[in-house]
């Protein structure tokens, strides 16, 4: 009996069991975006350990090769793809040190999920169940090629470094969806902005107290799949707030902070503010107001939301009256949420834009917002309008080059193929669908050319937030799909 299984395992008994046993592993081990390394070193030190051939890209990307079986050398290769990297969220009042703990992997019902922190099932449960998929004895296959890329969530990095002569396949699976009994066959690109607002300071005056204004308790999740919910963004709920105090109370802003990745709606914001002395009680009982404003309107999507005002040490230096108004307007203006929705694709939303982050430095206030689209002309658009609002706010702003969608094909082959695969395990038709949200697929498409792919995985809700959650039974369903789909594409 091998050593692990005397181990207590919180997933011991979960389906399929290997699958779960690389996840629970995988969840030990320090892997948000752009620090891997030692989850490469554990997928790596697995493969060699099973006699499965490594290739590793200058970038830092891994592909696993199983041989084909006897007999099966000319069936088609397949790439089994998913990113190691996780979105590192946390509670605020959650102890977690994302560098150097292990996630605390808990079962709640039918769900695993962490305690106070994202669960990164995003994407470990696609790159687990390629592996489960390459150490399966009685999997009889062609070539697998399991591509484990990293930095999808932050800036698609390993996609968009990748070589592509390590890759043989023109058939992938990528395992990075997250609704049961979907197939994706297309999906978004995107852009981001940086504005960088300039600031002017003066000394703050002993007339005047410092108030903490936190807008907390927000549900957050991703700005793409979570887009069309309603949920607030507390930064533009914060600036909502802020700005609403100065139409009754003059008061200069000291520092604000809120939000932190691209990819997900920010879900606490913070601004110290100070007021003259003989107006602080006029300025609580305005916020108040306003925090019970804004909990009757966000009441059934956002029920824990909290507008919480307290006293603060006076801080020695705050930004000017100008510079405070110009905060003011730059949170009021810069946009969140739906732009348009698809008139080709029913219930998916075209366009988006997402307030991701602001924080405010001696001199400056930064702004970070992140663009989506599946249509390429309107990412332009949307940059275009980030610019000119850049320009009537006299702040600077710079745009990456984006990444590139993905655009479905009805007409593919091995969607046809797995239509039938999926309506075998499922016991209904699945839905084809194309996602508002950035996959590697168009990325390693454009790379390798030719590649036909799809893309489907188990339920996952709360993605990007400590509220992510995983389906156990959804898991099992989804490993029988990817079984029947890939015993199926080797019938042929």
């Amino acid at each position: 009996m091998s050593k692990e299984a005397f181990v207590s395992r919180i997933t011991e008994n979960l389906k399929p069991e290997r699958l779960w046993y690389h996840f629970e592993e995988i969840s030990k081990i320090p892997r948000c975006s752009k620090h891997e390394e030692k989850v490469m070193e554990y997928i790596e030190s697995w493969a060699k350990g099973k006699g499965l051939e490594v290739k590793r890209d200058a970038a830092g990307n891994l592909v696993v090769i199983k041989k084909a079986n006897p007999g099966m050398e000319n069936k088609p290769t397949i790439i089994i793809q998913g990113h190691v990297d996780m979105v590192c969220e946390k509670n605020k009042e959650t102890v977690h040190d994302f560098s150097k703990d292990p996630l605390k992997l808990m079962i709640d019902g039918d769900w695993v999920t962490a305690d106070g922190t994202t669960l990164g099932a995003d994407n470990a449960i696609g790159v687990t169940a390629g592996m489960a998929l390459l150490e399966d004895p009685d999997i009889k296959t062609g070539r697998l090629e399991l591509l484990c890329t990293f930095d999808e969530e932050t800036g698609l990095t390993g996609a968009f470094t990748l070589d592509p002569s390590m890759l043989t396949g023109k058939i992938m699976l990528n395992l990075d969806s997250e609704e049961e009994g979907a197939i994706y066959i297309g999906c978004a690109g995107g852009r981001d902005s940086d504005i960088e607002l300039p600031l002017s300071e003066e000394d703050s005056t002993f007339e005047m107290e410092a108030l903490e204004v936190k807008l907390t308790g927000l549900r957050g999740g991703h700005s793409g799949l979570n887009i069309n919910e309603g949920r607030g963004n507390a930064v533009k709920l914060l600036g909502r707030a802020l700005y609403t105090l100065s139409k009754s109370v003059v008061f200069n802003i000291a520092h604000i902070d809120g939000g932190d990745k691209h990819n997900a709606i920010p879900r606490e914001a913070t601004a110290t503010i100070l007021v003259n002395r003989n107006a602080v009680e006029l300025a609580k009982s305005t916020l108040d107001a306003m925090g019970k404003a804004l909990q009757a309107e966000f009441k059934i999507v956002e029920p824990g939301l909290e507008l919480v005002v307290s006293g603060v040490d006076r801080p020695e230096v705050m930004f000017d009256l100008m510079s405070t108004d110009d905060i003011l307007s730059a949170l009021m203006i810069l946009p969140f949420g739906v732009l348009n929705m698809s008139a080709a694709v029913q219930g998916l939303v075209e366009s988006s834009t997402n307030l991701a982050a602001v924080h405010s430095e001696h001199g400056s206030l930064q702004l970070l917002c992140s663009h989506r689209s599946s249509i390429a002309s309107a990412i332009d658009w949307q940059g275009d309008m980030h610019r000119a609002l850049a320009d009537v706010l006299g702040a600077d702003i710079s745009q990456d080059e984006g990444y590139p969608g993905w655009t479905p094909n009805p007409d593919s082959p091995l969607l046809a193929t797995a239509r039938k695969s999926f309506e075998k395990a499922l016991g209904y038709e699945p839905e084809v669908k194309a996602i508002h949200a950035g996959l590697e697929c168009g990325i390693i498409g454009e790379k390798c050319g030719g590649i036909d792919t799809i893309s489907f995985g188990p339920t996952i809700e709360g993605a990007h937030s400590p509220d992510e959650r995983v389906g156990i039974k959804s898991t099992e369903v989804f490993w029988k799909c990817l079984l029947t789909l890939v015993q199926d594409i080797y019938a042929k």
